[in-house]
């Protein structure tokens, strides 16, 4: 592994920031805790930092095990034992370590109002035929369906940094829309068992899955953000009355979705109609308060909907939903532009991380494996952002990493060079080691530059 990228042992002597990390992450304390082990040869550890350097070197799973470039790179059977265990908890591995990062360098840097956010993306695997549990799903960006899942994702924000939580993977609960089912013979009290089920269930009752699996409080966390694809009041009323989580969310113009107002029962659409309008061009155009139901003890719970303007639409409007009373109009609508977050989050995981891309495989545990180690290639790149107060985007901090993985193959490269040379100047010309140092600090001196900068910036000389 040292010819890949150096493990912890090594930092002291080359500055890598996927072994600065995964220390700071306390990784391998969290696989351990998430049941996440092996019993003989490389350790999970070793495994996990393996597959998660791939994408700095732009190489996939398969070019990197079978190129033969690194001799003491680990055996294909051991990488894929390691993503394929159904009793591996990568969810609980994912959790532990996002929630250690923000409690201990992300909580301390700032007061802002954290919130937690919920959205779904498509999982494109349309070239695929055998993954298990594969299906047929809509990409709400294009419109059209393609083959893979939907996924399911839950992540923490302060408004500067989005990590990522949990998400599940989604198949169809229609048999009919389903290419594949579930392999038979799993133990049903395994966590793949459970996966696999949730799988199968709607995208709604998965939102509170996740919600359970994590604690908002611990998290600084005390509202939800989400679009108007789950902004149904009979799931507000359920956030609210479950978890000490208030909603702010859009909500479409749906005949079928009602609220109570003055003790009438509305449409979006008949509400806007009877409220006053701001005169102007005012950005928020009305706002008023209803009932979306009752609580078990019979109260009322209500929310404030505002009608916002379409800025990229004249005449038109949009509806956001806030549950918690106490906020203005501005404040609301200015907490809900921090669920965009986590669509760059999409967008840097699939464009960048390689979600979905880096290898093919048929097992359902091995995505929801890769997704988590591809989830945890983002949360160094947007703690690295943070701590150094660094303006440059994701994309360029990702290159960045890149070039340093790059220079640090090539200076441990140039080093086994000069000892041996070293080694053969000692055994042809039986020289002695003050005779043979001045001779290679003599030719490093007269290396170029662009040779030269590289070594001396990895501490090689």
């Amino acid at each position: 592994m040292a010819s890949m990228i150096p493990n912890s042992d090594q930092s002291n002597q080359q500055k890598s920031r996927v072994a600065h990390f995964f220390k700071q992450a306390k990784i391998g304390t969290f696989l351990h805790q998430s049941n996440i082990h092996k019993e003989k040869g490389y350790s999970a550890l070793v495994l996990v930092q393996f597959i998660f350097s791939l994408v700095l070197q732009e190489k996939n799973l398969y070019r990197a095990l079978e190129s033969g470039r690194f001799p003491d790179a680990p055996e294909k059977d051991a990488v894929y034992d390691l993503m394929k265990r159904v009793s591996y908890n990568w969810r609980k591995f994912l959790v532990l370590v996002s929630t250690h990062l923000i409690e201990t360098f992300l909580q301390p840097l700032t007061n802002r109002d954290a919130v937690l956010i919920v959205d779904d993306s498509t999982y494109n695997r349309n070239r695929s035929k055998a993954v298990e549990l594969l299906s047929r799903v809509k990409d709400h960006t294009t419109g059209a369906y393609v083959k893979g899942f939907r996924m399911l994702t839950l992540g923490w924000s302060d408004g500067a940094t989005f990590l990522p939580l949990a998400f599940s993977l989604l198949s169809s609960k229609k048999r009919q829309n389903r290419y594949q089912e579930m392999k038979g013979g799993i133990d049903k009290r395994t966590v793949g068992y459970r996966r696999r089920i949730e799988a199968l269930q709607k995208g709604t009752e998965t939102l509170f899955t996740l919600l359970d699996d994590i604690n908002p409080k611990k998290l600084g966390a005390k509202t939800l953000l989400f679009d108007s694809w789950f902004a149904f009041p009979s799931i507000i009323k359920r956030v609210v009355t479950q978890y000490p989580l208030d909603v702010v969310c859009m909500i479409k113009r749906s005949p079928k979705v009602h609220y109570t107002y003055e003790g009438e029962s509305y449409s979006l659409n008949q509400l806007y109609k009877k409220v006053r309008k701001k005169r102007g061009r005012a950005k928020i155009l009305a706002s008023l308060v209803v009932g979306l139901g009752t609580n078990e003890n019979g109260n009322t719970i209500q929310a404030r909907i505002i009608f916002v303007r379409d800025r990229n639409r004249s005449k038109k409007w949009l509806a956001i939903l806030t549950t918690n009373l106490e906020f203005s109009e501005e404040e609301a609508v200015r907490i809900y532009g921090k669920r965009w977050a986590i669509e760059c989050f999409f967008k840097v995981t699939k464009s960048h991380l390689k979600l979905a891309k880096e290898f093919q495989c048929r097992s359902y545990d091995a995505l929801n494996a890769h997704t988590s180690i591809v989830f945890l290639r983002y949360m160094m790149l947007a703690i690295s952002a943070r701590e150094e107060q660094d303006p440059r985007t994701i994309g360029q901090l990702f290159y960045m990493c890149c070039d340093e993985v790059e220079d640090i193959r090539f200076s441990e490269a140039f080093l086994i060079i000069l000892e041996c040379l070293g080694a053969m100047l000692a055994e042809e010309y039986i020289l002695t080691d003050d005779q043979i140092q001045p001779f290679l600090d003599r030719l490093f001196d007269n290396l170029p530059e662009f040779l030269r900068k590289p070594l001396l910036s990895s501490g090689v000389a």
